[in-house]
C-alpha cells in the first residue's frame, strides 16, 4: 500500500506521521512545485511536479500513481482538493482512493458566502456575512451588525487579505477598489480548532479533537490546549453528518458566551493536526484502514486534555545540485 502526498510544502509531520502508519506495509510519495519544499526529503520517494493550474498536470500525477502503485492520495492544500474530487473517477480507475469528500463540498468551502447560507438554513450559529454593501449599511442601521467588522474575499483560505474595518469609510475603500468580497460579523470569543476525521467507508464520525487557540500565526494554531465538551462534540458529529463530509477535516469554531459559532471549515488536515497526533488521535491509523477496506470504530474525544501545543521552528539543509 502505498500513499501519495501532494502539495506537502511544510508539513513535515503529516509525512513522518503517515511513515510511521505504514511502515512495513508500504511507502508515502511526496509532491511539491518547489525542490525547496522541506517534507519532500521525509518521503520515501518526491517528485517535483508542474503548478497544479498548469496544462498536463494531472496526467503528470496519473503517472505516478501507475509508476508507484498508489493506493490513496490526498492533497494539503485547498485549491486541489476540488481538483481531486472531480477526477475520482479517473484516479479509481487506476485503482486510487481520493481521501476526501466530494467536489460539491470542497466547492462550498471554499466560497464563504455559500458556506455562510448554508449554515443559516440548516440553524447553525455563524457569522453574519454580506456581499452587498448596501445589505450591510441597513443592517447596521437596524443594529444588526455594528462595527467592526473583517471584509476578506469571498473564496480564499489561509486567511488571506482578511483586514478589519472600523468604520463605513473604509469598507468603502475595499469595496471600492476589490471584487469578490465579503463583509462579516467580527466575532468576539474563544478561538477553537476542531480535527475530525469521518470514515470513508460508512460515513461515521471517527474522531473529534478540540482545542482553544491559544496564539495564531500565518492563519494556523501556533500554540493550544487540548480539551474537551459533550456539547461541541454532538454539534461536530451533527454538522459533518449533515454536510456529507468525508476523511480528515479542520473546522474553525467561535465560541461566544458559551454559544458555538461555526466559521470555516477545511477538508484536509489543518496545520495543527499534529497537536492532536501527538495528544494521541492517530488519524494515519484510520486512513489506512479504510484503504484496507476495513471501517474504523468511532473514538470520539479518546485523548488527554489539557495538553498544549507549542509550534517551533526547525530547519532543512539540502545541497542545491542534488539530484531529484
Amino acid at each position: 500500500m502505498n500513499i501519495l502526498i501532494l502539495s506537502c510544502g511544510t508539513r513535515n509531520k503529516i509525512v513522518q506521521y503517515m511513515k510511521k502508519e505504514l511502515l512495513g506495509k508500504g511507502n508515502v510519495i511526496a509532491t511539491d512545485m518547489s525542490p525547496n519544499a522541506p517534507a519532500l526529503y521525509e518521503a520515501d520517494r518526491y517528485y517535483l511536479v508542474p503548478r497544479m493550474t498548469a496544462p498536463g498536470y494531472l496526467d503528470v500525477i496519473f503517472d505516478i500513481c501507475r509508476k508507484e502503485q498508489i493506493s490513496g492520495v490526498f492533497s494539503l492544500i485547498d485549491p486541489e482538493l476540488s481538483l481531486l474530487a472531480k477526477h475520482e473517477d479517473e484516479f479509481r480507475r487506476l485503482g486510487v482512493t481520493v481521501m476526501g469528500s466530494s467536489y460539491e463540498l470542497c466547492e462550498r468551502t471554499l466560497d464563504k458566502w455559500l458556506m455562510y447560507q448554508w449554515l443559516q438554513e440548516h440553524g447553525y450559529a455563524c457569522a453574519k456575512s454580506y456581499i452587498d454593501r448596501d445589505c450591510f449599511y441597513d443592517a447596521v442601521e437596524n443594529q444588526d451588525i455594528a462595527f467592526p467588522v473583517f471584509v476578506k474575499p469571498a473564496k480564499g483560505s489561509a486567511s488571506i487579505a482578511v483586514t478589519t474595518a472600523e468604520d463605513r469609510e473604509t469598507v468603502d475603500v475595499f469595496m471600492d477598489h476589490s471584487d469578490g468580497l465579503l463583509i462579516q460579523e467580527y466575532l468576539r470569543g474563544q478561538e477553537i480548532g476542531v480535527d475530525c476525521y469521518i470514515d470513508m467507508i460508512s460515513g461515521e464520525v471517527i474522531s473529534v479533537f478540540c482545542k482553544k487557540k491559544l496564539v495564531m500565526r500565518a492563519g494556523e494554531t501556533d500554540k493550544g490546549l487540548s480539551f474537551k465538551d459533550e456539547k461541541l462534540f454532538g454539534l461536530v458529529e451533527r454538522f459533518v453528518k449533515e454536510s456529507g463530509f468525508r476523511g480528515q477535516i479542520d473546522i474553525d469554531i467561535f465560541d461566544v458566551d458559551g454559544v458555538y459559532y461555526i466559521s470555516e471549515v477545511n477538508p484536509r488536515f489543518g496545520g495543527g493536526y499534529p497537536h492532536a497526533y501527538e495528544a494521541g488521535v492517530n488519524h494515519m491509523k484510520y486512513i489506512v484502514r479504510n484503504l484496507e477496506g476495513k471501517p474504523n470504530v468511532p473514538e470520539i474525544g479518546n485523548y488527554e486534555e489539557g495538553l498544549v501545543m507549542m509550534k517551533y521552528n526547525e530547519i532543512m539543509i539540502r545541497r542545491e545540485d542534488m539530484p531529484q
